[in-house]
C-alpha cells in the first residue's frame, strides 16, 4: 500500500478453539460471520494450547484472538491466554470470547483483560459490530 494512503486494510481476526473443547461448529459459524462481514478471518482449529494461539495471532498480524471456549475452563484458560498475549507483545490486540460462559464470571474475565463475552444467543451482527467498533485496522 503507498504511503499516505488512508484506506486500511481488513481487519485480522484469528478464531481459536481453546484446550480439549471439541465442539468447534459455533467457532466455524463465527469464523464465516465474520469473513462474509469483510474480515480477514485465520480459524486455527481445535484443543490449540495458549502459546500455539499466540503464535498464530503474531504470525498473522491479528488485530483481534477470538476464543470459542464450551468446556468450563474458561476462568483458567482465557487469563493464560491474556497473559501469554501481553508477553508476547499483543497486549494491544483485542481478545473476546464466545461460548458457555456464567454471567457470574463474565466481569472477572474482563478485570483479567478479555475484552468481551459473547454468548451462544449473541445476533452475528452484534459481534461484527462489537469488533469493528473496538478494533482500529491500519494501513
Amino acid at each position: 500500500m503507498a504511503a499516505g494512503s488512508d484506506v486500511l486494510r481488513p481487519i485480522r481476526v484469528v478464531v481459536a478453539k481453546v484446550g480439549l473443547d471439541g465442539h468447534e461448529v459455533g467457532a466455524r459459524v463465527v469464523a464465516r460471520g465474520l469473513r462474509d462481514a469483510g474480515m480477514e478471518v485465520v480459524y486455527t482449529g481445535l484443543r490449540r494450547t495458549p502459546e500455539q494461539i499466540v503464535a498464530t495471532a503474531v504470525d498473522e498480524d491479528a488485530d483481534v484472538v477470538g476464543v470459542s471456549i464450551l468446556s468450563g475452563a474458561h476462568m483458567v484458560l482465557l487469563p493464560r491466554l491474556r497473559e501469554a498475549m501481553d508477553d508476547a507483545g499483543l497486549d494491544g490486540v483485542a481478545l473476546v470470547a464466545g461460548g458457555i460462559v456464567p454471567e457470574a464470571d463474565v466481569e472477572v474475565l474482563r478485570e483479567r483483560g478479555i475484552d468481551a463475552v459473547f454468548h451462544p444467543a449473541t445476533p452475528m451482527s452484534e459481534i461484527v459490530a462489537y469488533i469493528e467498533s473496538h478494533v482500529r485496522a491500519v494501513p
